[in-house]
């Protein structure tokens, strides 16, 4: 499982760090799946996040319809856009967050 080995990874504080930062904001639910571990509410999800060689990626699931005034974002695709992080940036997680979340309240 993907959760298992994020907790195995060089990187784990700063999983364990970012995953308590997902969960402080409201109806967050957290889901293990053998190959990401997913953040979504009751609208649908939000993002997932996973521990990378150099430190973890946030990959939003409706990333490109987010506003990146920060620049932070990579990715081309049509859905998803990544936040990677070698040290929490906690504003920049809760600006694209906050974004994501709105997007699903739109739903």
């Amino acid at each position: 499982m993907q959760y298992d080995k994020d907790l195995a990874s060089p990187h784990k504080a700063l999983f364990l760090q970012a995953r308590e930062l997902l969960l402080s904001f409201d109806d967050i639910i957290e889901t293990k799946k053998e190959r990401i571990t997913t953040y979504s509410n009751k609208k649908g999800g939000i993002c997932h996040m996973r521990t990378m060689p150099y430190g973890i990626d946030f990959g939003f699931l409706k990333g490109a319809k987010m506003e990146d005034k920060l620049g932070l974002l990579t990715g081309k695709g049509k859905a998803i856009r990544v936040l990677p992080q070698k040290e929490l940036d906690t504003n920049a997680v809760k600006y694209y967050l906050e974004q994501a979340i709105a997007i699903n309240a739109k739903k």
